[in-house]
């Protein structure tokens, strides 16, 4: 009898170890630093691929991840309609179907804010933004930024060079045609211009916006402007918009700068004869950003809930090789660019950003 008591009680204890636990559910993942290993990624786009500049990039980032690290991706584009993003977002997040959610940009950046509270145990990665702490409970959400004004501080100081080369002693007139008047492309134009006036003093800088980074032809008709008006050279920050630019400068025999990605190498694979004229193009390198964000986090390492700045020490930003037609036969020229860029990337040499500015304020 004895015995069976003894049988009794140890089947007890352990119905009510095993109901113990099942009672115990795991504690979600820490918002901090990582997230564990994901299986999956989905890059959102606010607008569509194909504009050799900014997504396109996004994407080759993601698809490199894909490759290295095994995961599962997906990329959904929204299309070019601004009332549809939010909706868009909201049923991607909402579906948890992938652990991290990449997205970037201004304009979906206050999407996030709204969604990121809502679903603390997904993951977001927002580049070329930050959110704002103030604004939102974002401890899942990480943030890059690139310091794109380090970038154009080579590309004034080249396009002043190459401006100069016609007019030997003259300030040079160059041109700027950005997207929209919003902080990232202001700081594309500071550090240009002054990169243009530390190399050449006087040098003036024609600025103008297409307000709207999907508008080739208007684009195109404001870079024609700009070179009948005598600029030597015009610089674009205007996304998939840039296209008209090139198309203007490529009609006019004229130098241009591109913008995010090697356009020279994206435009020459289908119009050799319009790729001659572009001289570099400032990267910002979102496939090099969002693949070391997604290694970071595979490993652990990533830390949400915070801001990262990406610059020319950390290759988020870079100078593009351009057309050999421009690079060849210049070699003082590339000495003072490779000078220039180790200075900066050093922290000798601050270019002047709208970011400064905004944190000094």
């Amino acid at each position: 009898m004895t015995g069976l008591k003894t049988f009794a009680l140890r089947a007890a204890a352990m119905v009510a170890l095993v109901a113990l636990l099942y009672a115990i559910k795991p504690a979600p993942p820490a918002a901090g630093a990582g997230a564990g290993r994901p299986a999956s990624a989905v890059l959102f786009v606010n607008g569509t691929l194909g504009d050799k500049s900014f997504y396109d990039s996004a994407e080759r980032g993601l698809r490199a991840a894909r490759d290295e690290l095994g995961l599962r991706t997906r990329v959904v584009e929204a299309g070019n309609d601004p009332t549809r993003w939010e909706s868009a977002l909201a049923d991607l997040v909402e579906g948890q179907d992938f652990d991290v959610v990449i997205t970037g940009g201004f304009a979906v950046t206050a999407l996030v804010q709204r969604l990121a509270p809502q679903f603390p145990r997904t993951r977001f990665i927002v580049f070329d933004a930050a959110v704002d702490p103030a604004r939102c409970r974002c401890e899942n959400v990480h943030s890059i930024r690139f310091r794109q004004s380090e970038g154009s501080y080579l590309a004034g100081h080249l396009a002043a060079r190459v401006a100069q080369e016609g007019q030997p002693g003259a300030a040079p007139l160059l041109g700027f045609v950005g997207g929209m008047q919003i902080p990232v492309i202001d700081d594309f134009h500071a550090g240009f211009a002054a990169g243009a006036q530390a190399a050449a003093p006087g040098a003036r800088i024609a600025r103008q916006y297409v307000n709207s980074f999907t508008d080739p032809a208007t684009a195109k008709e404001i870079a024609k402007a700009m070179y009948g008006q005598g600029a030597g050279l015009v610089f674009h920050a205007a996304g998939g918009s840039g296209q008209g630019v090139i198309e203007a400068a490529s009609e006019a025999g004229r130098p241009v700068i591109g913008v995010d990605a090697d356009q020279y190498a994206v435009v020459g694979a289908t119009h050799p004869a319009r790729a001659r004229v572009i001289v570099t193009s400032v990267m910002k390198n979102v496939d090099v950003a969002i693949r070391r964000a997604l290694q970071a986090h595979h490993e652990g390492r990533l830390v949400y809930g915070g801001v990262e700045s990406l610059g020319l020490a950390e290759g988020g930003v870079s100078l593009a090789p351009g057309a050999p037609r421009w690079t060849a036969g210049r070699p003082e020229l590339k000495a003072e660019l490779d000078a220039l860029q180790r200075r900066i990337a050093a922290g000798a040499l601050r270019p002047p950003s709208v970011f400064a500015r905004e944190a000094a304020e």
